[in-house]
């Protein structure tokens, strides 16, 4: 069963807004990825900010003074939570201490963890498992009613979702047992690989942010364990320079392919400019880098 999603709303509650020129409330939220999914359930009932532009690092990205005092002025703030927004999460803050109700989406799961040697914390990265996009986007339904907002669109798009699911059991079922490895930039795949049956062997950074950085013996330890999985691919976020992880390739002494996925956020155009076209392009990248070889 999953957590209960929050919604926060404290001190003397919010009075109702709109966005400029509208007469529809506002929806204001963090991430992109979170901001296409917004945008499909909301339909016309709402106007919906989304504060990170697309290509953006999730884990660093600011958003403007303009930006931060609409924020603290909308019917509902949405955000990822779990960590991810290091770079606006006292923005949001600001506007739940002044009575803006605010939906967490990591809250609408049982989030898991992401481990090293030397640290843990929870994982954020919740949208690359699509049933847990499901629970999502059932408990943002009653957040977005708890406000007064009739999410038009969310019975449609959780049929969509439920497809994509499927279709990514099956996409994923072709892949041999012994090839389902991952290895990434940082620990992103956590939830993807809990859904459909893959180990993540490791991450470039040994972390659940990009903020990190690895150490030598962090990388000689991860070109050891590629090596004896015979990983045929390390997977480098397109919002992140795949710098890192072409240094670790030139330290394994197999070959290695480093293929770049748009993980973390959405692209301006394209096939990942939408959550769906996101996961389906990335589902068949995974399983053309993991066949390579084969």
């Amino acid at each position: 069963m999953a957590a209960t999603a929050v919604l926060v709303a404290v001190s003397g509650g919010a009075t109702a807004c709109t966005s400029a020129g509208s007469d529809r409330p506002l929806v204001a939220v963090t991430t992109n990825i979170l901001g296409d999914v917004a945008r499909q359930v909301v339909g016309d009932s709402a106007d919906v900010m989304v504060l990170m532009p697309p290509g953006a690092d999730p884990h660093s990205f600011e958003v403007s003074a303009k930006e931060a005092s609409r924020l603290r002025t909308a019917d509902l703030v949405v955000e990822n939570g779990l960590g991810l927004e290091e770079g606006v999460a006292r923005h949001v803050t600001a506007a739940a201490e002044d009575g803006v109700p605010v939906f967490t989406a990591g809250n609408a799961v049982d989030a898991l963890e992401w481990t090293t040697e030397d640290d843990s914390g929870p994982d954020p990265h919740v949208w690359t498992d699509p049933a847990r996009m499901v629970d999502v986007v059932e408990a943002f339904d009653d957040a977005l009613r708890d406000v007064g907002i009739d999410a038009t669109g969310s019975e449609a798009y959780l049929d969509r979702l439920r497809d994509l699911d499927q279709d990514m059991a099956s996409a994923f079922a072709g892949i041999p047992q012994d090839r389902r490895a991952l290895v990434t930039n940082h620990h992103v795949f956590g939830y993807l690989a809990d859904r459909y049956g893959f180990r993540v062997v490791g991450a470039v950074i040994p972390s659940g942010t990009t903020l990190a950085s690895p150490s030598a013996a962090d990388l000689r330890d991860l070109a050891d364990a590629i090596d004896e999985a015979g990983v045929p691919t390390i997977f480098a976020d397109a919002s992140q320079p795949a710098r890192l992880a072409e240094v670790l390739a030139d330290e394994v002494d197999v070959h290695v392919s480093i293929r770049s996925l748009a993980t973390e956020s959405l692209t301006a155009e394209g096939d990942a400019s939408t959550y769906l076209g996101m996961m389906r392009s990335n589902t068949a990248a995974i399983v053309d880098g993991l066949s390579i070889g084969n």
